[in-house]
């Protein structure tokens, strides 16, 4: 299946840059801006001024409360990025604009998500993506204005051709499923581990965080997902069953 680039933007605050990025995606023909809690009016005279023809794009944006929240209908996340370290190593911006746009069965949205301009992306956030991407620039200063960043990218995914990047096994059951179907499998899992007492609270973030990423990085099918959820589900109910002091 074809892709459905959107482009996700987190607590923007520039009005200038909101439009700027608008403008953008009418140039590159992205169907959808996607916006994280803007700090800014993202309909005002400034943000229009610099739409120019992507006031359309502007006026139809999607709004969340959270990065989860704008990304639970995709397949596919890439997150810009200029940290170094982390689980993931970023890739160029035309190598993982391919990995990203490769058809796959599974929902046709994919997103490529940008930071704040002052702070970027946390880890947690960072966390959500299949992959990271960096854009190459010189020591000395590598930080980028907001639009000129997703300027950059669009141009790479432009380029970007559908490139066979993804080693899924051929048997593998079933398409991507979207993000929200994994997020609820983590919830679920979260939950049992705690009743069961591997998890505690004060730390279940954090190693939440890691099972995350395993699930993001192996890419597991719908039918995967499903036997796992399955798995989840009768291991509780094991375990409540033992605990009222059910017998066979």
């Amino acid at each position: 299946m074809d892709s459905r680039l959107c482009v996700v933007l987190v607590e923007p605050a520039g009005p200038l840059n909101v439009g700027s990025v608008a403008r953008l995606c009418a140039n590159y023909a992205v169907p959808e801006l996607r916006l994280v809690s803007p700090r800014c009016d993202p309909l005002g005279d400034e943000a229009r001024r610099m739409a120019v023809h992507g006031v359309a794009l502007l006026e139809q944006a999607r709004h969340f409360p959270t990065l989860a929240a704008a990304i639970a209908d995709c397949r596919r996340v890439v997150a810009a990025s200029g940290r170094d370290g982390g689980a993931v190593d970023p890739l160029p911006p035309e190598e993982a604009l391919a990995w990203l746009r490769s058809p796959l069965e599974g929902p046709a949205a994919v997103a490529l998500v940008f930071g704040r301009e002052d702070r970027g992306l946390d880890s947690q956030e960072l966390g959500q993506a299949g992959q990271l991407l960096r854009i190459p620039t010189p020591p000395g200063y590598g930080s980028l204005n907001l639009s000129h960043a997703v300027a950059v990218c669009l141009a790479a995914a432009q380029r970007a051709t559908a490139a066979p990047w993804t080693a899924r096994p051929a048997a593998a059951t079933g398409p991507l499923p979207p993000r929200q179907a994994q997020d609820d499998l983590l919830a679920d899992a979260e939950a049992l581990l705690l009743e069961v007492g591997f998890l505690h609270p004060h730390t279940a973030r954090a190693r939440m965080a890691g099972l995350r990423e395993v699930l993001r990085r192996a890419e597991v099918g719908t039918g995967e997902l499903a036997l796992l959820r399955g798995m989840v589900h009768q291991l509780r109910w094991a375990c409540r069953r033992g605990s009222d002091g059910g017998s066979g």
